[in-house]
């Protein structure tokens, strides 16, 4: 048998991969949605930034929150995770203050595989952004995840849609996920129509990745959202031995 060792004195548990730094925000999480523990085939920990509201961080855009997201890494990092990621796009803002404050990796932004998305697709193809606000997302979030220029991107906001802005933005208390999920799937069908040469679509939001399936039966392209960023970064971080014969 293997002989362990304890990482850390003040580490009382281990097997949680991946720690997930979360809105202070009062709505259904569903499963597929970030905030849901069942969304993920691994163990996650949650770390709520109380001081961070949706308002506070996708309308305001308040710098002074750097610090709770800093100090809510450091508390995820000290608890034994081995890589950190956000919970709303709009925590790209802070993306690289925390990854400079801690030793594991931080994703905090889904918008954080554009980038990696632009390599993979032939040149001239657009990349779709579904975001919960597109008014609040700004060059700033987009440089902050090392995309220098924009061009490229089309962005299609939700803020307009009834179901999505009622039980997110507004945080009604109630989601309706079948009437949420024809908002969203239109809006990737709108983005598509109007966009030929449109090569995949990033839901930037972490509330929509229960309807990314229906989106890509939709329009039959590549979606990327919250889910397949954790999933990439829990496999690196935990990397499996592989079992055959020859």
């Amino acid at each position: 048998m293997p002989v362990y060792s304890v990482t850390r004195k003040s580490q009382s548990w281990y097997g949680t991969p991946v720690g997930i730094l979360i809105l202070n925000a009062c709505y259904p999480c569903i499963p597929g949605n970030v905030g849901n523990a069942t969304s993920f085939p691994f163990p996650v920990r949650y770390k709520e930034v109380s001081e961070a509201s949706i308002n506070g961080l996708i309308n305001r855009r308040d710098p002074a929150l750097i610090e709770p997201f800093v100090r809510g890494a450091k508390e995820l990092e000290a608890e034994g995770v081995l890589a950190i990621a956000g919970a709303c796009g709009f925590m790209a803002l802070f993306q690289r203050e925390v990854a400079e404050a801690v030793q594991v990796p931080v994703c905090l932004s889904s918008l954080l595989q554009i980038p990696f998305i632009r390599q993979i697709l032939p040149q001239g193809k657009k990349i779709g952004v579904i975001t919960a606000n597109a008014g609040a997302l700004t060059e700033r979030h987009f440089r902050a995840v090392g995309v220098e220029d924009s061009s490229g991107l089309v962005i299609q906001g939700l803020e307009g849609s009834k179901e999505f802005r009622e039980a997110i933005l507004e945080e009604k208390g109630t989601l309706d996920s079948e009437r949420m999920e024809q908002e969203v799937v239109q809006a990737a069908e709108a983005m598509a129509a109007s966009n030929p040469g449109l090569g995949s679509i990033v839901l930037e939001c972490s509330d929509l990745p229960p309807f990314a399936r229906a989106v890509q039966d939709a329009v039959r392209l590549p979606v990327f959202d919250f889910n397949t960023m954790i999933r990439h970064l829990q496999t690196a971080v935990v990397q499996q031995p592989y079992q055959g014969y020859m």
